[in-house]
């Protein structure tokens, strides 16, 4: 159900995914859907099977069965390069700046597939409006910036390449508690502007408070789905990420 409570269909769909490391079974019979403009988080421990969900979506771990489907493309034999191709863009863990470039060239970097300078005008200008800091930061080194301003340049970076799908990996990794806020509240922000997003997190209440929907990982299968209001007052969900 998109924002506007019309039902499209998926702009992500991964349909029965098993996926193997040699012998260990580690993704079992996982099915996740992401609507177009839908914010999804995807929760879980370590080791709960998120990050090989995250690595099956990207093509970089093939699935031993199943399809993904993005867009309305089926890509499960298709390479990353491909499906990046196509309109997936991620912010990796611990947002992964080039440290020694500039604010402006880490943002060119997510724009390098866009040879249109008009259309690359317009992008630069739609990542400065959601983030005014990173204009006047222009100049300054990713690397000396707070963990906070990164978030902002990881998400511009990946903004810059103009995704159909915005996929997060652990955003709140290594972040100050405060700063924690803080950066859900610029994933609220870019999502609000309509892009469609994947938020794979172990903050369960950070993540479900923004998101529409939510799927919890368990040793490699969703144990729990649904509604993100829902999940924040299911009890099981509660005493296995919220400590209550």
């Amino acid at each position: 159900m998109s924002a506007n409570g019309t039902t499209a269909a998926p702009i992500l769909r991964l349909s029965g995914i098993n996926t193997y490391y040699g012998q260990i079974h580690i993704l079992q019979d996982v099915n996740i859907e992401v609507g177009a403009g839908e914010l999804v988080s995807l929760l879980g421990g370590n080791a709960s099977g998120k990050s090989t969900t995250l690595k099956t979506i990207l093509g970089i771990v093939k699935p031993r069965t199943g399809t993904v489907e993005f867009a309305g493309d089926e890509v499960t034999d298709k390479r990353t390069s491909y499906r990046i191709g196509q309109g997936m863009a991620i912010v990796p863990e611990n947002r992964r700046l080039f440290g020694p470039m500039s604010v402006l060239e880490n943002l060119e970097m997510g724009a390098y597939l866009n040879k249109d300078g008009k259309a690359r005008t317009e992008d630069f200008d739609r990542v400065y409006e959601l983030f005014p800091l990173l204009h006047e930061r222009r100049a300054q080194l990713a690397g000396t910036l707070s963990g906070g301003e990164q978030q902002m340049v990881a998400m511009g970076r990946a903004l810059m390449s103009r995704p159909r799908l915005l996929l997060m990996d652990e955003p709140s990794m290594g972040l100050a508690p405060i700063l924690v806020e803080r950066s859900f509240e610029i994933i609220k922000q870019v999502h609000d502007a309509g892009v469609a997003m994947l938020v794979v997190e172990q903050n369960a209440n950070m993540a479900l408070s923004i998101a529409d929907r939510g799927y919890v990982l368990s040793t490699g299968r969703i144990v729990l789905e649904g509604k993100a209001a829902d999940l924040l007052q299911n009890e099981d969900l509660r005493k296995a990420y919220l400590g209550r």
